[in-house]
């Protein structure tokens, strides 16, 4: 969607009316996660890259016990390590951008006007 802006002269009341509906606000939100649908969200992210899913299937496949190679809990742990990783890195890097959002949206501007 387009972003309009109306200037705030009474002419265009109906159009600014209309276009209000769509934003609602004017803030900025770059981040990913909120705090309920991080772990979903993530583990859903962390399962689309191809060596996670070679993991996965590693681990499937030794719990088969005609193929069993290592015990089961080892070959989880380098999957386990990878996932855990990876969300602890998503996760900084979303809550600094959080923050960053948060000092955009409450810093002070100028309004140009005639």
């Amino acid at each position: 969607k387009w972003r309009i802006v109306f200037p705030n002269n009474g002419r265009q009341w109906k159009d600014w009316k209309q276009a209000s509906t769509f934003y609602s606000g004017n803030r900025i939100q770059t981040t990913k996660y909120t705090w309920l649908t991080f772990l979903p969200r993530n583990v859903f992210e962390q399962f689309h890259r191809l060596g996670n899913l070679y993991f996965v299937f590693l681990v499937v496949l030794n719990w088969c016990p005609q193929v069993k190679v290592f015990h089961k809990e080892i070959t989880m742990l380098p999957l386990l390590v990878v996932l855990l990783a990876s969300m602890i890195k998503d996760a900084v890097e979303d809550y600094k951008k959080y923050r960053f959002d948060k000092r955009i949206n409450f810093s002070k501007t100028r309004v140009y006007d005639k």
